[in-house]
């Protein structure tokens, strides 16, 4: 799996956790070992930057996606060369902004952008949280992948709670 993240924000952010939970997510989805993924980590004022231009809302979110080649999640037990491969497309992380989420609901920044990699990942890979079905099928997959993660790793306490954006 090719992963390149770039911190651009002039926050120090555990960059190794973010591109190994990404990784773990995923491996986790069935993804091919060749496809590739970018995450960029931004101020608050890159961020808002973005979510104006892309979302047409004020003001600098969480995490913003931009999938390329639609890749959706493959199919446990399917061998390497059957599952599709390609760009995955962008993950962008504002740390300003998990910073404080992560304060409001008592995690750490890095716990949030833990949580906010994997809600990316998924969004890349086409789901979504507009619709209370799709929500409930998102964020419970979301927390499946970030406390298997953390156990795999050793991490205890719950994970942290998704926030809404």
């Amino acid at each position: 799996m090719s992963i390149d993240i770039n911190n651009e924000s002039g926050t120090e952010v555990d960059e190794e956790a973010i591109l190994d939970i990404a990784r773990f997510a995923l491996d986790r989805l069935h993804i091919h070992p060749l496809s590739e993924l970018s995450v960029i980590v931004v101020d608050a004022a890159a961020m808002e930057q973005l979510h104006i231009q892309w979302m047409d809302e004020p003001g600098p979110t969480d995490v913003m996606s931009f999938p390329m080649d639609e890749l959706r999640p493959g199919t446990p037990g399917k061998e390497e060369e059957e599952l599709p491969q390609g760009l995955l497309g962008d993950i962008v992380l504002c740390p300003e902004v998990a910073e404080k989420q992560g304060a409001a609901n008592g995690h750490s920044m890095d716990a949030e952008l833990q949580l906010l990699t994997v809600h990316g990942v998924l969004h890349v890979l086409g789901y979504d949280h507009g619709e209370p079905e799709e929500k409930a099928e998102m964020f419970g997959l979301q927390k499946a992948i970030l406390d298997e993660w953390r156990a795999a790793r050793g991490l205890t306490g719950p994970s942290p709670a998704p926030t809404t954006h």
